[in-house]
């Protein structure tokens, strides 16, 4: 059974702007960026959080295009901020420590400390550098965020454990 693809992939490519080889999408977010809003009810992030468990059993996965990029980029920024995680921690805890998280200095592709430097170009410049690197943290600001609210849903003061037995999976043997 193949691995679960990100279906931004047919999307019109005059529409979504690529930085390297890493898809640019507009998320319907609340945080400050460069990423325009999101007109769907379905963006990427929602796509990370749906495909991430399914995904996560995969060691192999193909790429067939800068949308699969991003989401390769957001499941393992999901198992990363899961495996922070404990069963003893509330929403307000988890909340702080996935914002600081997202916050924390991060290496883009064409860092030397990038893990998936193999997958990933590095991008033109450094205009598009900055661009990169405020999208990606806008892109990981929502997901924590949508990720603390779905792993919270049905008890404030505990994350759902069929969440958090997905903390020691690694997707295609890889962490951020």
């Amino acid at each position: 059974m193949p691995a679960y693809h990100s279906t931004f992939l047919a999307e019109d490519a005059s529409d979504t702007r690529v930085v390297g080889n890493f898809a640019i999408f507009p998320i319907k977010t609340q945080f400050r960026g460069p990423s325009y809003p999101c007109h769907s009810d379905y963006d990427i992030i929602d796509e990370c959080l749906d495909l991430f468990r399914a995904n996560s059993f995969f060691k192999n996965f193909e790429i067939k295009g800068p949308a699969d990029r991003a989401l390769i980029y957001g499941i393992l920024f999901i198992s990363n901020c899961l495996s922070l995680l404990n069963s003893r921690t509330t929403e307000h805890d988890a909340t702080r420590t996935l914002n600081n998280l997202s916050l924390d200095n991060f290496s883009i592709p064409g860092d030397i400390g990038f893990p998936l430097n193999s997958l990933y170009q590095s991008p033109n410049g450094k205009l598009e550098s900055d661009l990169l690197r405020s999208y990606l943290q806008q892109f990981r600001q929502e997901l924590s965020a949508r990720l603390i609210e779905r792993i919270y849903r049905d008890d404030k003061t505990k994350p759902s454990k069929y969440w958090l037995a997905f903390t020691r999976r690694r997707f295609m043997n890889k962490s951020l």
